[in-house]
């Protein structure tokens, strides 16, 4: 794993115990890859395989988005909603995700920009499990 991603040093910051607001409970994460030139295809078939198995195989990830940057071809935004700090570590633990971080490792071309945030609207409560994509 190339020193700048630290995926234990980024989740200790997500931690819930973190958070001014600890009575909320779900974390949603928005991070911004930027993957090096020349194996963006590789990346992507890894990428989805993660994304399909947090959507379709994880009971506390409601949500698990890959979006393509319209201004760089080789930058990707995720958009993830965990119902609490127990799903995001089963995220983290998943074997779907290790396989990603595991085979994408060399492929990042910058740290990973993670930002943290909790869902307003709709409201916690109102989030439903995402039934299973392709």
């Amino acid at each position: 794993m190339p020193a700048f991603y630290n995926f234990e040093a980024a989740t200790a910051i997500i931690r819930q115990d973190s958070l001014p607001f600890k009575e909320i409970a779900m974390i949603a994460l928005i991070v911004e890859i930027n993957i090096k030139p020349g194996f963006k295809d590789q990346f992507m078939a890894s990428m989805l395989g993660d994304a399909r198995g947090s959507n379709n195989d994880e009971p506390g990830c409601l949500r698990f988005d890959v979006l393509q940057d319209n201004e760089d071809e080789n930058k990707l935004h995720l958009f993830e909603v965990y119902e609490d700090d127990a799903a995001l570590d089963a995220h983290r633990n998943a074997p779907h995700f290790i396989k990603w971080r595991e085979e994408c490792a060399d492929w990042f071309a910058t740290e990973n920009i993670r930002k943290i945030a909790t869902p307003v609207y709709p409201a916690p409560e109102k989030w439903e499990k995402r039934p299973p994509v392709d």
